[in-house]
């Protein structure tokens, strides 16, 4: 057949995608085969592909496709995240940019003008996984918003609460000024900042005495309500019952006591400011303190500061410290190393704000998560993030999960006028929930008021492996009980707590059971300076122009040449071209196979039956390594067990050996054993490289209508000689030394000659030497031939007459270069026998190789030396 000189992809990978769609080689429904699941990271709705998602869905796609040519019924579950605050940030903006103020619409218009922003531009990433390869069952796409998810979100916040999980309550929250929401502990990124620290002092009520105090933040010094000491720090006995006052604003605060204060740090005094400090809140507690809360949601100055009112947070600090120093408070400024948590989300400072939120209890719930976890029911990839995880379920804290927000799942809570609350699916629900609690047949409908809050999108999200199948609404249907629990997760470690954590505790809570077996954790995807990707850096490639360049399968290899488990990768754009070239050289290598005339009454050269044996036993072996590889999770390594099989082993020693003299047919023996071995390289490629491997598939043999690679039976794992695949390697090192010697002694290729042996030689794979080096014949002796150059194969010293051309002194040089080597890694060799601990603690199997090292190259001196020897004299 005719096939393109040059493979292309933008010719190839639309047909085959569109081709696997059409027959519904995606699909999955319940039957009789062993289920293999994935549910897809849902990426957020508003979303477009980046470099981290071309990690994480290739990787996935390998695993899915890999286990539909196992025999499973592979089913990859797709879907988007509603993203609550990045999603309802993008709707306010454009909203701005018509001149419409969120606030002067009603809740139901802002809604309107949300879902037509998901419904326009939503789903967008979906559609460039597929330019990806991604063999998600498509028609099982679900968005975290849509109708029965939504349900399946409330159901289980109204059952938490019923068991006593979710409770409403003030507390001190992580604020975010421009999201205008909490936000939870996990959603709190902490950065080293250079900061000020203020050293200011406080004048002591009815003395001239001051107190000194350092802070970071003094603009909240306007919502302080006490200093507090050490009731054991004698300094400040004398001042035991005293007021202080606050500076500038004057207010009269209380010295308080207490055994949290550190003596020895600064001055030994703190000022207190419940509103604005977790541990000041907790103080203030103790204390009966009061709470001036001094900021607007906004971060602006609330009227409780009573100076500096609608000044922005930063603006008001500085303001404040020139307040400071002009009235003689501040004492000194000096430089100050802190770390400062910033939002995940907006990267806005947080601000610690006493709020109403409702909570999620999380210590019941994380038991079972963080035993499951130890018990390795559950596994992580790499192993060493079982310790982050361990520790962080030990010393896990009450879930924040309201948000301020409009976007997302409304908490489903009804206020009656009396400020009390019932929690109900609906309305209607509520209303008799709320009838029979205040023993009232009065209520109507109109007398409640939902709730204005949403759930935490993450409060959706945890529940996705289960929700997918409807199990939280129909926990016995047949989805669920088929596809529950998924088989593996693959996804970033930096949403370790945010989702893995709380999918794991709710699979337990909710099903009894874990949502997944594995959970592969990827690296994050740097440049080569090794700073992360991001738009602001400019150092994200557009991953749509690199398959568009490059073709989806480079991108693919690409990616994986630089993705070990959960270590961050070093991104570039030279190793997609290597992952293209990689694409080329088998299509190159098909065109030559393809190439070959057939001649059905030709015998199969001795050569080529040899090659034969060896490759079937080196694939076998590489099938047995690859599923190793892939049972471990060890993707890249997997890449390059199949990268170095094809490349060198197939294409450089095995079609060499095998294909016929130019212009010459091939034996049909032979050919059809290539073609074999062809489509098992393709077969086992496949998952890596979707596209390439399909078309190459489809024309190695003639193919029924309906037939596809991804569908056909991944080879199995099969017998492989050891001795023999040493021995073959014996026959390469003899072919690649006497290819070096034509090289140096400037020897064409076309020019036959003859190779002689002394010592250990297996004659059976001499054709092939024939063949491969323009050997005439090979012949054994036992004496050292005059004017010859030599090499070293293992023990065995080889021969090629070289008459006139044999330099002895460059010979000579070369041998000793030879000899210093050998004997440097015999020293190397002994070291190791000569520690008693190693001997004695190392397996047996590895003594032994050491000690056949050590015969090999004690062999290999004396050899060297006596050809040295004899050269000179």
């Amino acid at each position: 057949m005719d096939i393109a000189k040059n493979y292309d992809p933008s010719k190839v990978e639309q047909k085959w995608y569109q081709y696997w769609m059409d027959n519904g080689f995606f699909r999955s429904k319940p039957d009789d085969r062993e289920p293999y699941t994935i549910v897809i990271p849902p990426p957020n709705v508003t979303g477009v592909l980046h470099m981290g998602h071309i990690l994480n869905n290739t990787i996935q796609d390998i695993l899915i496709r890999r286990a539909r040519m196992k025999g499973k019924n592979a089913c990859w579950v797709p879907g988007t995240d509603h993203a609550s605050i990045a999603t309802e940030a993008k709707v306010v903006a454009k909203l701005k940019e018509e001149g419409i103020d969120k606030y002067s619409l009603t809740r139901e218009e802002f809604l309107k003008h949300a879902w037509e922003w998901k419904e326009k531009h939503g789903g967008i990433i979906l559609e460039q996984l597929k330019k990806l390869g991604a063999s998600c069952d498509w028609n099982r796409t679900k968005f975290t918003m849509d109708d029965d998810m939504y349900e399946s979100v409330i159901k289980v916040f109204i059952d938490l609460y019923e068991k006593g999980y979710i409770y409403r309550g003030v507390r001190m929250v992580n604020w975010d000024p421009e999201a205008k929401t909490a936000i939870s502990d996990e959603e709190v990124n902490y950065k080293e900042v250079q900061s000020k620290l203020y050293y200011v002092k406080y004048p002591v009520e009815g003395t001239d005495q001051y107190i000194e105090i350092a802070t970071t933040r003094p603009e909240t010094i306007l919502g302080d309500t006490a200093v507090c000491v050490h009731p054991d720090d004698e300094r400040y006995t004398h001042l035991h019952g005293k007021e202080v006052i606050v500076p500038v604003i004057n207010r009269k605060v209380p010295l308080i006591k207490d055994d949290y204060v550190d003596r020895e740090f600064g001055s030994g005094a703190l000022k207190i400011t419940p509103a604005h400090d977790e541990n000041d809140h907790e103080i203030g507690l103790r204390h009966n303190l009061k709470t001036i809360d001094i900021f607007n949601d906004d971060g602006t100055l609330h009227e409780n500061a009573e100076i500096h009112i609608g000044e922005d947070r930063f603006e008001a600090r500085d303001n404040f410290v020139k307040d400071l120093e002009n009235e003689g408070y501040l004492v000194k400024v000096e430089d100050y190393t802190n770390s400062i948590g910033f939002s995940e989300r907006t990267d806005a400072v947080i601000e610690p704000k006493l709020s109403t939120q409702w909570f999620c209890k999380m210590g019941e719930m994380a038991w079972p998560a963080l035993e499951h976890v130890k018990n390795d029911d559950i596994r992580f990839h790499p192993a060493k993030f079982k310790n982050i995880y361990n520790h962080w379920m030990e010393n896990i804290k009450d879930w924040c999960i309201s948000r301020q927000l409009w976007w997302g799942q409304r908490i489903p809570a009804y206020y009656l006028p009396d400020g009390d609350f019932v929690v109900a699916e609906n309305k209607t629900e509520a209303l008799e929930i709320a009838k029979e609690k205040k023993d009232n047949d009065e209520l109507t409908t109109d007398d409640f008021t939902q709730d204005t809050d949403v759930l935490d999108t993450w409060f959706s999200s945890w529940l996705w492996p289960i929700a997918v199948f409807d199990g939280i609404r129909n926990p016995d249907n047949k989805d669920i009980n088929y596809y529950y629990p998924t088989d593996d997760l693959v996804t970033a470690p930096e949403i370790l707590f945010f989702w893995v954590a709380r999918m794991i505790m709710a699979g337990y809570e909710y099903r009894n059971e874990r949502p997944f077996g594995n959970v592969y954790l990827t690296g994050v995807v740097r440049d080569n300076q090794r700073r992360k990707m991001s738009k602001s850096l400019g150092n994200s490639p557009d991953p749509l122009r690199l398959i568009n360049q490059y073709g989806a399968d480079g991108v693919r290899v690409g990616m994986l040449l630089c993705s070990p488990a959960g270590n961050d990768l070093l991104f570039d754009e030279s190793l997609t071209e290597q992952g293209r070239n990689f694409g080329n050289k088998i299509w190159n290598a098909f065109r030559l196979v393809n190439s070959w005339k057939v001649d059905e009454n030709l015998d199969q050269p001795e050569h080529s039956g040899e090659a034969i044996e060896w490759f079937r036993n080196r694939l076998n072996k590489a099938i047995d390594e690859l599923y190793e590889q892939y049972d471990k999770f060890r993707l890249s390594d997997a890449l390059m067990n199949l990268y170095r099989l094809f490349w060198d082993e197939f294409s450089s020693w095995y079609l060499e050996i095998v294909k016929p003299a130019y212009q010459k047919p091939v034996d049909k023996k032979t050919y059809d054993a290539t073609l074999s071995f062809f489509e098992q390289l393709m077969e086992l490629l496949h998952p890596i490289m979707p596209f390439i491997t399909e078309e190459i598939w489809q024309l190695i043999y003639e193919r029924e209508s309906g037939e596809s690679i991804m569908v056909t039976e991944m080879p199995e794992k099969g017998e492989y000689d050891n001795e023999l695949l040493d021995s073959f390697e014996k026959v390469k090192e003899i072919i690649t030394s006497v290819r070096n010697i034509r090289k140096d002694k400037d020897i064409p290729n076309k020019e036959t000659l003859s190779l002689k042996v002394n010592g250990e030689h297996i004659t059976r794979y001499d054709p092939v030497v024939q063949k491969l080096a323009n050997i005439s014949s090979i012949e054994e002796i036992s004496s050292k031939p005059e004017n010859a150059v030599s090499f070293m194969v293992r023990t065995t010293e080889y021969y090629i007459p070289v008459e006139s051309l044999l330099d002895t002194d460059e010979e000579i040089q070369k041998l000793e270069e030879e000899l210093e080597y050998t004997r440097g890694f015999l020293q190397s060799v002994m070291k190791k026998l000569n520690n008693e601990r190693f001997v004695e603690n190392a397996p047996a199997n590895v003594v032994d190789l050491e000690k056949k090292k050590k015969e090999d190259a004690e062999q290999k001196i004396k050899t060297l030396e006596e050809r040295i020897n004899s050269l000179k004299n």
